[in-house]
């Protein structure tokens, strides 16, 4: 019979690592008589991280002794001690290709249910001072699980775990973390996992974004679209960079213009997806060096044109030089149209609200909508300081009036004396959460927000008031996203920039949302150290290959892996926490 034979416990403390400050519950020691097991954890524990670890599906952590003779093995250590791997439950018996999800078991007075593997991040490699240790956890088979309290009481060690029921869908621990983090996902195995009831929200979502990714069939770019959304995407129509000739260029507002992109021999160009962007390089000239930056397209989607709509920015070096000197006649250099911020076909209202320039991606998602002729109700809302800074104006107007159930609100912080209102605005002041509220949104619409974060956490909040699930609101954020380092204590912000220190003399980086461009220097072991390095916004979790967090647009240019990633990223894709540089790179950061 199963045994448990350690109960473990820690509270979040302060870790010193790589010269940051990691809050992480990640170091357990053993308790000694009864403990109380409630809903959300073991008396005493506590967990640095919310968002990655803690909560109802994952109060208390498991992990096996015969794990840790196969790791005291395959490491040669023998300096563990129990609670090593930062589990609560140190158990003898219990392998994780035995126990399935959605089992039951008592110990003491407790009920608990298993619910998924143990999510890999770089902090059980903290703990094992081993930073291979995510990856490792999952190539070797033997990642642990998690509990659900279903009854709360009190455990002690040295105590029978008594198995009380079989999961429905005989899925070992082993098959599903295997299923989601390894290169094979068995269609009918993906459908078997999603029947389980028990198995954790987070994990039935990566599960279904996986089912979805395999019917879109050759279309998909490979990937993992369980753990990253780009996976789920379509290629991109051409790799790198291809010429393009500036057909055109147009005023849009006082500080907007647009640049009407074209293929050279006047072929129509690869159809993009409403709300996508475009990525250009202008070359180094007598203005200033090589620059990249990333722009929404605004116009016709499947025209055989693109257009970009370009800010001028008071500092901004590309911006400048785009309405100082880009003329009808030039070539710029593009990337494949990317992105995930799109518009989902389908009969439900649509909400497309922003502020300021960030109307470029919602233009194009409401021309899309005007061509296809759709009866779907459709709340144009957008906020801009005047009449003379409102872009498209006269072309929104006539795209919302080919529509039969568009709703429109126009909010104008410092109209001007000739705008009219009712006419070219219809309230004075800023698009804000309290405008929303009265408006009486509909609960089951999809709404696109595009602007500055303060406008679309404001209006997130106000949407979310009004019955809009997460899933429902989509966001595309002016220049780099934010990031994600789990764990890592918030330090004061600033702005991207080249590391300390003498140049390198490797191949060039370039940051496109940042407006970065550095050149490769091998004292940093991969770009994600190298943009961590400029303070450039990034995003990760494991560090080793495993998660996918760190999955980054390739926009040009190659990358080498080491060590190589448990699954490849999409095409197009790098996987930035195992990569070094080829040659020279484009990064969608």
């Amino acid at each position: 019979m199963a045994r448990l034979v350690s109960v473990n416990v820690g509270l979040p403390e302060d870790v010193s690592w790589h010269g940051r400050t990691v809050h992480t519950g990640i170091w357990k020691s053993p308790v000694t008589g009864p403990r109380m097991v409630r809903r959300l954890n073991v008396d005493g524990d506590g967990q640095g991280d919310l968002a990655g670890h803690g909560g109802e599906m994952r109060a208390v952590m498991v992990y096996q002794l015969d794990s840790y003779r196969y790791w005291q093995r395959e490491l040669g250590r023998d300096d563990f001690v129990l609670g090593q791997f930062g589990e609560n439950f140190t158990v003898e018996g219990l392998a994780d290709d035995e126990v399935c999800i959605g089992d039951r078991y008592r110990i003491g007075d407790a009920v608990f249910e298993v619910t998924q593997p143990r999510v890999t991040c770089y902090r059980v490699g903290l703990r094992m001072d081993d930073a291979r240790m995510p990856a490792l956890l999952v190539s070797h088979r033997r990642p642990g699980f998690y509990f659900r309290v279903i009854t709360e009481g009190e455990v002690e060690a040295g105590q029978d775990i008594v198995k009380i029921s079989a999961g429905p869908g005989r899925m070992t621990v082993t098959e599903a973390d295997g299923l989601l983090y390894l290169p094979e996902h068995p269609r009918d195995r993906i459908e078997q996992a999603l029947r389980i009831d028990a198995l954790s929200p987070g994990w039935q979502g990566a599960f279904q974004a996986l089912l979805d990714q395999a019917d879109r069939g050759p279309e998909a770019t490979g990937g993992n679209a369980g753990l990253h959304a780009e996976g789920a995407g379509a290629r991109p129509a051409w790799a790198g960079f291809r010429s393009l000739t500036v057909a055109r260029v147009e005023r849009e507002s006082r500080s907007v213009v647009s640049l009407w992109l074209a293929a050279p021999d006047g072929a129509p160009l690869p159809a993009a997806a409403p709300g996508q962007y475009l990525t250009v390089r202008l070359r180094a000239d007598a203005d200033g060096p090589e620059l990249v930056r990333s722009y929404s397209l605004s116009g016709q989607p499947g025209g055989n044109q693109y257009r970009i709509s370009v800010k001028q920015e008071p500092h901004g070096a590309a911006s400048t030089r785009i309405h100082a000197r880009v003329r009808s006649g030039d070539r710029l250099q593009a990337a494949a149209p990317r992105g995930t911020f799109t518009l989902v076909p389908g009969r439900t209202p649509v909400i497309l609200a922003s502020a300021g320039v960030g109307v470029t991606p919602v233009e194009a998602m409401l021309r899309a909508l005007a061509d296809s002729g759709t009866t779907r109700h459709v709340w144009w809302l957008h906020g801009a300081r005047n009449g003379d800074d409102h872009a498209f104006a006269a072309e929104s107007r006539h795209l919302l009036a080919q529509l039969p159930h568009s709703h429109v609100r126009i909010c104008y912080s410092r109209p001007g004396p000739e705008d009219r209102r009712g006419t070219d605005y219809t309230d004075a002041g800023h698009l804000s959460a309290g405008l929303l509220a009265r408006l009486g949104l509909p609960a089951d619409a999809d709404a696109y927000l595009c602007g500055p974060t303060a406008f679309m956490n404001d209006l997130t909040e106000a949407l979310t008031a009004v019955g809009l699930g997460p899933g429902q609101i989509h966001t595309e954020v002016f220049g780099a996203g934010p990031g994600i380092t789990p764990g890592i204590a918030p330090t004061a912000a600033r702005p991207p920039h080249p590391p300390a220190g003498a140049p390198g003399d490797g191949p060039a980086v370039s940051f496109a949302r940042s407006g970065l461009t550095v050149p490769w220097k091998p004292e940093y072991r991969t770009l994600l150290e190298l943009a961590e390095a400029c303070d450039v916004p990034v995003r990760w979790s494991c560090r080793t290959g495993v998660c996918h967090t760190c999955e980054t647009g390739l926009l040009g240019g190659s990358v080498g892996y080491d060590p190589d990633p448990v699954e490849p990223p999409a095409e197009s894709n790098a996987l930035i926490c195992c990569s070094r540089p080829r040659d020279d790179v484009v990064l969608d950061l």
